[in-house]
């Protein structure tokens, strides 16, 4: 009994030692790690996502949710979107139990890939995903030879992918994705035969074949190649990848027919082949029949689509758009019970539609514009109350509307312009709830507009039908209306009074009369109105001039009369026509010019008060007729007997002189020398030279922003006025420096589009950019007007300024580096500067004006080479 015990007291004593000494050294494992984490902490300059890292015990960083501990110990951290910014130390390796190191999106900068985590010998998973890492891939990188998961994306990594990467057999995912690598991808990585994900995506300096040897990868399952420069053929190795359930090979450059084993593995859900240049037929025998998405679209697809398809009993979006597909659609796609997305638009299908689409699945979008469809849209369309978007524009479909699209809620959009439909449209359509877009021109439809159109909608297109009737007051409450173009039906009586809502109102070609509504001045949106080829009568309202927006007006050929309101002059129109009324008296004289040559025609009562070929208007009669003033003429005869003559030579001697001047104005030519094919011609530049359209003024001229009439395109106008001729000389090196000038082709120089000469002036006619200068941004330079808005509003933020200092210096170091003969700009400063929408900088005024003042001449801040106190970076 007594020996039993002794034993039982030692082993006790034996166990108590062991988990006493087993206790000691965690705590000091604990300690050491507490210690690790802490000088962690301290490199990375005590970051505030870390702050909470205070010690409170022997174990208390295990809980740290940045932690993951098994047994007391550090096997895992992640620092995900904590924007560190430093470098991943060696000594984070001495957590001798460390298997996972996740430090996705921060700024970890200044160092290559880090070497010394090849120290870490139980690594299992790496993220350096998101960071500033550059350099190569290491060629030893399979030293790490534990590791199941590496992740390299969004780092500035470049050179060529390392083959040595193909001996770290145990990974199970790889991703290398948006880095500036180059060369072409190791058909090494086929030789990772555990491998489950792989992602090479957007690697855009890349040009490489698609690798044969991918396809001994049994177990990928996830394969993203999109946007990396593939080029060549798919091999047919590819339908060996048994496991492989989603495949993105999209927008690249590869080329020939896809492989007929494309659809064999079973496991196949996904697959995005678009926006590349394959062609042939798609392979017509498919058993993967899990498949959910096929995107095939933009490529030079042709034959038809498989009847394998119709079998495919999970597939929710398929999409062939944009190929030289044809043939009917077969039926059997329309009893998919999957099916939402059915996008087939821009290619040459035939037929008829499935009769059964919609009747049998939640259908949501379908596109089949452009191809050579006929017979009637299917009546189930509808049916399941989930269909968003129809567009089935540019057909030869007839008939009337499925009746289910009365009973269509959940319709935002609806395309069916340019078809042969005819009948009503289904009253419940014209007020849909969710209905946004209704494009019904170019059919034959008849009835009437309701009293109510939709809450929603913004946009109603439905010229050139049969509609009848009024148009009804009730438009005016639909307040999201934007858009309105009924041109060309049968609509009557008047224009709806309150339409301050609407951009776009086009209600030509009817026929619609009484008068144009006098509070048209609460219609401040408006841009485009045209109510031509009506039987519209009275007076054009003054109001019509207070629209601030309105660019595009047509009166025309209606039995409007009176006089054209002075106002109507205020208006920044790119195009009016008042052709064909019963207009009288004089025009505002802003439209005396070449550009309104066919805005007057057939009104005999107009005229213009000064002589115009153009315009083909008689002169006005500037004599005064109320009987007043022919008092004070008859008084001033009889009392200015003796003076007349004396007045007489005066007035001759001013005629002569004013005359000898218009004289010379009229045979004043104008040259114009194009650098690239233009829209406009040197009278639709001279038209815009108005006093509305002047947005700066300097030393050497003035800078005009002139509206192309006929096309809405913008160009400045820098307009260069001597007083005199330049001489032969200084006319010699302005000719020889634009045309430098003009060979210059690069996104972040401005680009001269042509210039306009005559005996004593230039004008060099630019690209216009609407974001002005940066000089105008830096000191909030503002003028009254719409174009400097923007800088009130809008802060230029670092990014922006990032931006715009990369794009000036890429356009200096083109001048001064790939230009022949270099060009050195000697004046480049923040008001020489012009920014785009996009604050994408592009580097102007390269000097012009120092060649059009004589020598000794006072020199103004543009007409120097280098403004006073400055010396430009240029030099």
């Amino acid at each position: 009994m007594k020996k039993t015990t002794l034993i039982f007291l030692h082993f006790s004593i034996y166990i108590s030692t062991f988990f006493h000494l087993l206790s000691h050294a965690n705590s000091q494992l604990s300690a050491q790690e507490q210690g690790i984490l802490q000088n962690l902490k301290k490199l990375w300059g005590n970051p505030k996502p870390l702050k909470h890292w205070i010690p409170t015990n022997s174990s208390s960083h295990c809980s740290w949710p940045e932690i993951t501990c098994s047994s007391g110990s550090i096997i895992g951290l992640s620092f995900r979107d904590y924007n560190i910014n430093g470098t991943i130390p060696p000594f984070i390796c001495n957590l001798k139990n460390l298997t996972t190191i996740d430090v996705y999106n921060n700024s970890f900068h200044s160092t290559e890939f880090p070497r010394a985590l090849y120290n870490c010998s139980k690594l299992e998973i790496l993220d350096l995903s998101q960071n500033y890492f550059y350099g190569a891939i290491p060629d030893d990188i399979h030293h790490m030879s534990q590791l199941r998961e590496l992740s390299l994306g969004g780092n500035n990594f470049d050179g060529n992918i390392s083959a040595s990467i193909g001996r770290l057999t145990g990974l199970r995912k790889l991703v290398i994705i948006s880095c500036p690598l180059t060369g072409s991808f190791p058909p090494e990585i086929g030789n990772l035969s555990n491998l489950e994900e792989l992602s090479l995506a957007s690697n855009s300096k890349i040009v490489s074949t698609f690798p044969s040897e991918f396809g001994k990868l049994k177990k990928l399952k996830f394969l993203w190649m999109a946007e990396t420069n593939l080029i060549g053929e798919i091999p047919n190795t590819i339908g060996k990848m048994e496991a492989l359930e989603k495949l993105d090979l999209s927008k690249n450059s590869l080329t020939g027919k896809i492989p007929k084993n494309l659809f064999m593995p079973k496991n196949l859900r996904i697959v995005y082949l678009h926006m590349n240049k394959l062609s042939g037929e798609i392979p017509p025998v498919v058993k993967a029949f899990n498949l959910d998405v096929v995107d095939l679209s933009e490529n030079k697809l042709t034959g038809t689509i498989p009847d394998d398809f119709g079998k495919l009993i999970n597939l929710t979006g398929l999409a062939l758009f944009l190929n030289q597909l044809s043939g009917k659609i077969p039926d059997s796609i329309g009893r998919l019970p999957r099916l939402i997305n059915l996008r087939l638009f821009n290619n040459n299908f035939s037929g008829s539609l499935p009769p059964e689409l919609g009747r049998y699945s939640m259908l949501e979008t379908l596109w089949v514009s452009t191809n050579r469809l006929t017979g009637q849209l299917p009546e189930h369309l509808c049916d399941n109350g989930k269909l968003v978007e129809v567009i089935a524009s540019e057909n030869q479909l007839v008939g009337e509307l499925p009746k289910s699209f009365g009973n269509c809620n959940s319709l935002e959009l609806v395309k069916i312009y340019r078809n042969n439909f005819s009948g009503n449209i289904p009253s419940g359509l014209w007020t849909s709830l969710n209905l946004k877009m209704l494009m019904l021109n170019d059919n034959s439809f008849t009835g009437e507009l309701p009293e109510r159109l939709a809450w929603n909608l913004s946009q109603l297109e439905m010229n050139n039908n049969r509609f009848s009737g009024k148009i009804p007051q009730g438009v005016s409450s639909s307040r999201n209306l934007l858009v309105l173009k009924a041109s060309n039906n049968l609509f009557n009586g008047m224009i709806p009074q309150d339409l301050s809502h609407l951009t776009t109102l086009l209600l030509d070609r009817n026929q619609l009369s009484g008068s144009i509504p006098l509070d048209i001045n609460s219609w401040k949106s408006l841009n485009t109105l045209n109510l031509s080829r009506n039987a519209i009568s009275g007076q054009i309202p003054e109001e019509l001039g207070s629209l601030p927006s309105l660019t595009e007006l047509d009166l025309s050929e209606n039995q409007l009369s009176g006089l054209i309101p002075s106002k109507l002059g205020l208006l920044k129109l790119t195009s009016l026509n008042l052709s064909s009324n019963h207009l009288t008296g004089n025009i505002p004289s802003k439209f005396e010019n070449d550009a309104y040559a066919h805005s007057f025609l057939n009104n005999p009562g107009l005229c213009a008060n000064r002589p115009s070929r153009s315009l083909n208007l008689k002169t006005c009669n500037s004599r005064l007729q109320n009987s007043s003033q022919t008092s004070y003429k008859l008084i001033a005869w009889i009392i200015g007997l003796v003076v007349a003559v004396l007045l007489g030579l005066f007035i001759s001697f001013f005629v002569i002189r004013n005359h000898k001047k218009g004289k010379h104005r009229l045979h004043l030519t104008w040259k114009l020398v194009s650098f690239q094919q233009l829209n406009f011609t040197e009278s639709d530049i001279l038209s815009g030279l108005t006093a509305n359209n002047l947005i700066g003024s300097g030393g050497s001229g003035q800078v005009y922003r002139v509206v192309i009439n006929h096309s809405g395109d913008i160009v400045a106008v820098k307009k260069i006025w001597n007083n005199r001729k330049l001489e032969e000389k200084l006319e010699k090196e302005f000719l020889a420096e634009v045309k430098i000038l003009s060979s210059i082709r690069h996104a972040n120089i401005v680009k001269l589009l042509c210039y306009i000469s005559s005996d004593n002036s230039k004008l060099l006619v630019y690209k216009y950019l609407d974001n002005h200068s940066l000089d105008r941004w830096l000191h909030r330079k503002s003028r009254a007007t719409t174009f400097s808005s923007s800088v009130n509003h809008v802060v230029l933020d670092w990014p922006k300024r990032l931006r715009i200092a990369v794009g000036a210096a890429q356009g200096l170091s083109y001048m001064h580096h790939d230009c022949s003969p270099p060009i050195v700009h000697r004046d480049v400063k923040s008001s020489n500067i012009l920014l785009d929408l996009d604050f994408n900088a592009q580097i102007a005024d390269f000097g012009l004006a120092k060649i059009l003042i004589k020598e000794g001449e006072p020199a103004t801040m543009s007409a120097v080479a280098g403004s006073f106190g400055y010396i430009a970076p240029g030099v």
